[in-house]
């Protein structure tokens, strides 16, 4: 079982197959808003798709290829995030996140990025972290930017999103960068 305390408000914990009621909950409630940069709402109808992911998820996490995670605000599921890759052999890792559209503007998400970019480095000893986001997604782009990651470049037409293509900004942040930058911060 992962679980991991980030301040007095938040945790991450991966979710049971006793959540999927709640995600699902989150994800019809929002999913309007979350069609407009995520390409799988649609495939995820009913609790039963919710179980599903949950399933891949925890057997994904065993294997060390991802790790998707219930952001908990005050005890309560609010979103998700975590690790969509994992690359022990590149010792990289391409972090993903969704949070319902009522707890935005708290700073929830930065600090769950943050949490999981130290984890990233600290726990998993990994080099590289990496952020895609929808050029038009300013509420994503700017947790990265927030953070001190580096604005990498466009990739064109990067994702196919239910009738368009969108394109991503990539941004990273590598272990030394980071580890310098909290130094820096401590001084």
């Amino acid at each position: 079982m992962f679980i991991h305390k980030i301040d007095d408000e938040l945790a991450l914990k991966l979710p049971e197959l006793k959540d999927a009621e709640r995600i699902f909950e989150l994800t019809d409630s929002s999913r309007e808003y979350l069609k407009e940069w995520l390409p799988w709402v649609d495939f995820t109808a009913k609790v039963e798709d919710t179980q599903d992911f949950i399933k891949a998820g925890r057997s994904n996490f065993a294997e060390g290829k991802t790790l998707n995670a219930a952001i908990l605000f005050e005890g309560e599921i609010v979103g998700m995030g975590g690790f969509n890759s994992i690359s022990q052999a590149n010792k990289a890792a391409s972090i993903g996140y969704w949070l319902a559209p009522q707890y935005q503007g708290h700073g929830i998400m930065t600090r769950v990025v943050k949490a999981f970019t130290e984890y990233a480095f600290d726990e998993l000893k990994l080099n590289r972290v990496e952020i895609r986001a929808a050029v038009g997604n300013r509420k994503s782009r700017s947790i990265p930017e927030r953070l001190g990651y580096v604005e990498e470049g466009t990739i064109r037409q990067a994702e196919w999103l239910y009738d368009h293509y969108v394109d991503h900004v990539v941004y990273g942040m590598l272990a030394e960068e980071w580890h310098n930058r909290i130094k820096n911060t401590q001084q």
